[in-house]
């Protein structure tokens, strides 16, 4: 006989087994729902899109494949279930903690009036069209009133969201679009929270017994006391005990999880109030301040943009199972194209009313209508939860049109933005920012970017040498180039002094401690002359010239200097570099409000510049053009240096060679806008010439070549001997020196002068400053980031 004690001990092994293969495969399609959707948001990214959109599309896709919807079981199912529910109560938390509770004692009159207008305008207009809809199941009037409650909202986190992503977070219109959502979504909540307290959604929206409303009001009151009042002390007390700068103490951060649980579960348990609802109201009367709330916040929304939303959009999928879609029903359409008409119109009728009341211009009143229009998570959330009620209120193909008008509400937003930028840009003054160009009196500003620690020395050198005479000296803005991803995007707090936003990410903030204390120092032991102050370019990598570009236009700079993608390593050659950054660089010279210039570094940073001895050997390369007349004006600069010792070399074409191709070149020179140019050249060259040559402080050259094979032997034969080359990117209109270099050239970004001294087989220890000239072609491509247009 079978030992009885055997079998026990199999199936458990059997079942453990299939627990983990279950777990692993479940593991796997998350990472795989995660990738999709970052792919996904990736492709999107030149659109301007948010990342609800790619959460949309992948998690409604993926749910309704025949296959995986077979898989999911009713065990999956509430999962999912619990996941979206438990999740949309740490979303509404977080949504109502981001929200200042100062905001009922200090109102703001003109956002109050445009917000509670479209709320109101929204609200009657879809009072009165739902009811022909027929949206509910059931005929009924509180039904469409709390439809309409609903509609009238905003969704505040996407719209603060896409404004800070499309750079008008610090415009007018970009701030007063989001107090005004803040605004719109908190009365939409309110009203929705009002009708449930005498409405019970469970019983078609019968009334509430007499008690039960008092219960739930003086809860809901009681709840709201112990927030406002209660929870400061206790947050101030558990802040005192783990000051910045320490390791939260876990025992800590478990009671203030647990103190806020059993805030936000209080008037659910005892009154019988709705729990997503009663965490958002917790959460506007608890205190955003203090560490614990910024922890819970950051963390949250890190939780939520890299778990959650995959989730909850993949359970909004298998929940709105498309084929149930009545596509052949033209009712279906009409609630599509009315809905859709009542959140728009509705918002923009009010926007449009008040604006006139205001004083605001019409096209802006409109834009800050159809921006509040944005629908999100909470309003899809609740269309599942109706279908999935033990009545359901509306039916399956209601649920998807609600979940489609939500997708519509956010798509066109990004062109809306755009239209506000353009117009701005229309209303913005021109000016030229270029070295060439700025009075000897007017102190230089430079933009001076960093990767990290590595670029602080080459920074430091070139403060050196840019100084110049004192007065006036210069104004640098050393800059952090810092890539905002999602782990930084959850560490960023409110910002003091000129950066709105303030990172705390360990390793950022060690980064940036590190570059600065490294500037601090060199300018205590001798900054005379040098102004400084530190900026920061946050921003993901493909907008990052963005901030950049404003940034300059913003501090009036006449040059901005990016380092070069490569990094020298310790054999001298350069890495393969971030791709990142040399698209960032390209961008950078395509928009740039004014000059630009790329330091390549090899050797600059271990240089040692003294005032008391020359310790540099600089080369000024002058072709001619635009580029190389920018790159001798920061050249007349390095001049008045005592360390430095520069040499002007100019190539100049060779009238006397007699071969066919010079005597064809020299027919193609002779043109009105050659001749111009080369005066241009000459009348600067000039000038430079008596300021510096003439007396004595700078050596002169002159090579005569006679096409772009000399130009490049005699570039070759200046390796060594120099350690720094600084020359024009390009903007030449005679290209006969400089003929077919363009064809091989391993970095365009560099011109062709600049890529053969920087190429691997150059000398490894000369550096090159590559500098374009700011062109001023009609109205400015950069936009100030704090624009007025209203």
């Amino acid at each position: 006989m079978d030992n009885p004690s055997w079998l026990p001990k199999w199936q458990c092994t059997t079942m453990m087994g299939m627990k983990v293969t279950t777990i692993a495969v479940h593991g796997l399609f998350f990472l795989f729902l995660a990738i999709s959707c970052n792919f996904l948001h990736l492709l999107l990214r030149p659109l301007s899109q948010p990342r609800i959109i790619s959460q949309t599309i992948v998690g409604m896709i993926l749910s309704n494949i025949p296959f995986i919807r077979k898989v999911v079981d009713e065990e999956i199912m509430t999962t999912l279930n619990y996941i979206a529910s438990s999740g949309m109560i740490c979303h509404m938390f977080i949504t109502g903690l981001e929200i200042d509770p100062k905001i009922f004692l200090q109102l703001p009159i003109r956002e109050a009036k445009v917000a509670a207008s479209g709320v109101l305008t929204t609200l009657i207009i879809a009072f009165l069209i739902t009811p022909h809809l027929h949206i509910s199941t059931i005929d009924n009037t509180k039904f469409n009133l709390c439809l309409s409650f609903l509609l009238s909202g905003t969704a505040s986190p996407v719209l603060s969201r896409l404004i800070t992503d499309l750079k008008i977070s610090k415009s007018d219109i970009g701030q007063f679009v989001v107090v005004a959502g803040v605004i719109s979504d908190l009365l939409s909540t309110l009203l929705i929270s009002t009708g449930f307290s005498f409405f019970n959604p469970m019983l078609n929206y019968k009334f509430r017994h007499t008690e039960q409303i008092i219960r739930m009001i003086l809860m809901v009151a009681l709840q709201a006391t112990i927030s406002a009042k209660l929870a400061p002390m206790f947050f101030n007390w558990v802040n005192h005990e783990n000051p910045t700068g320490k390791t939260m103490k876990g025992s800590y951060l478990v009671l203030s999880i647990a103190f806020v649980i059993i805030v936000c579960s209080f008037s659910p348990i005892v009154g019988d109030f709705d729990k997503i609802l009663s965490a958002f109201l917790a959460g506007v009367f608890m205190p955003r301040e203090g560490r614990i709330a910024k922890m819970m916040i950051s963390k949250f929304k890190y939780f939520f943009g890299s778990f959650f939303y995959p989730l909850l959009f993949f359970w909004v999928g298998i929940e709105a199972e498309v084929t149930k879609f009545e596509a052949e029903n033209l009712m279906t359409w009409a609630r599509l194209g009315f809905l859709f008409f009542i959140i728009t119109v509705g918002k923009v009728v009010g926007t449009v009313a008040s604006g006139v009341m205001l004083g605001f211009h019409w096209p802006e009143s409109i834009a800050i209508g159809l921006l509040l229009s944005i629908k999100g998570h909470f309003h899809i959330y609740l269309a599942i939860v109706a279908v999935r009620a033990k009545k359901p209120q509306i039916t399956l193909s209601t649920s998807i049109v609600i979940i489609i008008v939500t997708f519509l509400s956010i798509i066109y937003t990004p062109l809306v933005v755009q239209n506000i930028i353009k117009r701005a840009r229309k209303r913005s003054p021109t000016q030229r920012m270029a070295l060439q160009w700025l009075r000897p009196e007017n102190e230089l500003g430079i933009l001076l970017c960093v990767h990290g620690p590595q670029n602080s020395r080459s920074a430091i050198n070139l403060l050196e040498i840019s100084r110049g005479t004192t007065p006036p000296g210069i104004m640098v803005y050393v800059t952090d180039m810092i890539e905002l991803t999602e782990k930084i995007a959850a560490t960023l707090t409110r910002g003091q002094g000129m950066e709105p936003v303030t990172v705390t990410d360990p390793e950022v903030v060690s980064m940036r401690e590190e570059v600065g204390s490294a500037v601090q120092c060199y300018l205590d032991q001798d900054g005379v002359g040098i102004n400084l102050r530190r900026m920061l370019a946050l921003s993901p990598i493909n907008n990052m010239h963005q901030d950049i570009c404003i940034l300059a236009e913003d501090l009036l700079v006449s040059l901005i200097i990016l380092p070069f993608h490569k990094d020298q390593q310790a054999d001298g050659s350069l890495s393969a570099g971030n791709t990142g950054f040399r698209n960032v660089n390209r961008k950078v010279l395509r928009h740039a409000p004014c000059s630009v210039g790329i330091l390549v570094d090899r050797g600059l940073s271990s240089t040692k510049i003294s005032r008391s001895s020359i310790s540099l050997n600089a080369a000024v390369i002058f072709i001619g053009g635009t580029d190389d007349r920018e790159a001798l004006a920061y050249a007349g600069r390095v001049a008045c240096h005592p360390g430095i010792k520069l040499t002007v070399i100019r190539f100049l074409l060779d009238n006397n060679a007699d071969s066919m191709s010079s005597r064809i070149n020299r027919v193609r020179a002779n043109t009105a806008e050659h001749e111009e140019e080369m005066k241009l050249d000459d009348e600067y060259f000039a000038e430079f010439y008596d300021q510096h040559v003439a007396g004595g402080y700078v050596v002169y050259m002159e090579k005569y070549l006679a096409n772009s094979g000399q130009t490049f032997a005699t570039l070759r034969s200046l390796q060594g001997q120099y350690g720094l080359f600084i020359v024009g990117r390009g903007g030449r209109v005679n290209t006969i020196l400089t003929a077919g270099m363009n064809d091989w050239e391993e970095c365009p970004e560099l011109g062709p002068i600049g890529d053969i001294l920087s190429a691997s087989e150059f000398s490894i220890t000369g550096s090159v400053l590559i500098i374009q000239q700011h062109n001023l072609k009609g109205e400015l491509r950069g936009l100030h980031d704090e624009f007025t247009i209203m």
